[in-house]
């Protein structure tokens, strides 16, 4: 059969230089107009007259609007194409960012945080959904992660950027937190169109793929959604909300959200503590999302096997509580941003680990739903974070005290992982399906 002379690793290399670049710039992107949030703090405060609470739940209401959109986003995505609704999704996301430059007032604030949530709910369940639709079940924690390192070079990136736009007040005619809305507004609208454009659709509709490339990657994919499909338990896909796998590992993911989006807002905060200009502190927060950079780089390929994805999950999850406890606890600053550095990486390496985990059970349009149920629940997480960080400041009085959360929440992280590398089998063998649990 022509599909024997099909070189597997070839191919997927292939499929991930074709597709992975696009992705992963989109959720770069994205992240940079998540990461700016944390740096126009240091300048609206004053210049609205804010105090930390009420900042905390305009930004963190970016999270209620995503939450509440993002199941019927990445239903409307599975029906239209991916081309289609992640080039809407980043044009309305990088109009609104730009209108946030002009909000003077809290309730303006609100509003406009509200609705940027709106228009990136589907952004990243849809690319996950998307590249289960390319790439074969044990190519895709190799994806997860290279689609990973785009947030964590999102905030890498994107903080030197906004500590020195804080510094630039006056250009244009602006202050220094409109520079930044303005300024990390404008790329996402100019990706609408290479995404619309650049994106193909489906394996089917790759006109880059040889016609025995095609039917091998085609046949393989569904071959593996046949065998989920029929474990799966059915159902129209709107069934995936009183799934209780679905829901359980929502709120195991919400761990990591309250993690990775309380330290990204705080942590300028913390480095401003330091004494340094606006600039340097945007130099220094590099350090942390370059190291989780790294260890995306490197370590998601060498997981593919087995229960791999959860041991690096426990273990990650457990390095985590110490770094963080250590970022709090450690005799001086030095040593505590030290520690801070480390815990990152900790952070991101258990976000494609724990994508591995839905696709053990969910197949079509119920994957499409389940993900964005997940990320959709779990992004509760950026809003609990971004409130509960500053009242954690202000009840102790401590700017470190608030990295007592991810250190928590990595404990219970590292729990459950345990528990799930206990009971399940690796995947691909018989029974390695998270199964489903009955009253």
């Amino acid at each position: 059969m022509e599909c024997t002379t099909i070189n597997e690793g070839r191919l997927i290399n292939k499929l991930a230089l074709r597709l992975m670049p696009l992705v992963c710039l989109l959720y770069l992107v994205a992240y940079i107009d998540r990461a700016n949030i944390s740096f126009t703090k240091l300048q609206m405060l004053d210049s609205l007259g804010l105090s930390e609470a009420v900042y905390g739940l305009g930004a963190s209401l970016f999270f209620i609007g995503y939450m509440l959109f993002e199941v019927p986003s990445n239903i409307l995505l599975h029906r239209y194409g991916a081309p289609k609704w992640l080039a809407r999704i980043v044009l309305s996301w990088g109009v609104v960012t730009i209108l946030l430059a002009f909000a003077h007032t809290a309730t303006t604030f609100y509003v406009l945080r509200f609705l940027l949530g709106v228009a990136e709910a589907g952004l990243y369940p849809g690319v996950i959904f998307y590249l289960t639709l390319w790439f074969p079940t044990q190519h895709r924690l190799r994806m997860l992660g290279y689609f990973t390192v785009g947030s964590s070079m999102g905030n890498m990136i994107g903080a030197p950027i906004c500590g020195y736009l804080l510094d630039q007040a006056g250009l244009l005619g602006l202050q220094g937190w409109q520079l930044v809305f303005v300024c990390t507004g404008i790329p996402p609208i100019l990706l609408a169109g290479v995404v619309f454009y650049g994106l193909p659709r489906s394996p089917e509709k790759a006109k880059f793929l040889s016609e025995a490339e095609r039917s091998w990657l085609v046949s393989t994919l569904a071959l593996q959604q046949n065998e989920i499909a029929a474990r799966d338990s059915g159902g129209h896909a709107l069934s995936v909300l009183k799934d209780p796998r679905v829901l359980g590992l929502a709120c195991l993911y919400m761990m990591a959200s309250i993690s990775i989006y309380g330290v990204s807002y705080w942590l300028p905060t913390v480095v401003k503590g330091f004494g340094v200009t606006n600039t340097v502190n945007g130099l220094l927060n590099v350090l942390p999302w370059l190291a989780a950079t790294l260890v995306l780089l490197v370590l998601p390929s060498k997981l593919r096997a087995g229960n791999k994805p959860l041991r690096a999950m426990f273990c990650a999850a457990s390095l985590g509580v110490l770094f963080f406890l250590g970022s709090v606890y450690l005799p001086d600053s030095q040593w505590r941003f030290i520690a801070l550095t480390l815990g990152a990486p900790c952070m991101y390496l258990l976000l494609p680990c724990f994508w591995t985990l839905p696709t053990r059970f969910l197949t079509g349009v119920r994957a499409a739903a389940g993900i964005a149920t997940i990320n959709s629940l779990s992004n509760l997480g950026g809003f609990i974070a971004q409130n509960l960080f500053p009242y954690v400041k202000t009840a102790t009085g401590s700017v470190t005290a608030p990295m007592l959360i991810p250190s928590c929440c990595m404990t219970v992280f590292a729990l459950v992982s345990l528990v799930l590398l206990l009971r399940l089998r690796p995947e691909g063998s018989p029974q390695s399906t998270l199964k489903e649990s009955h009253p």
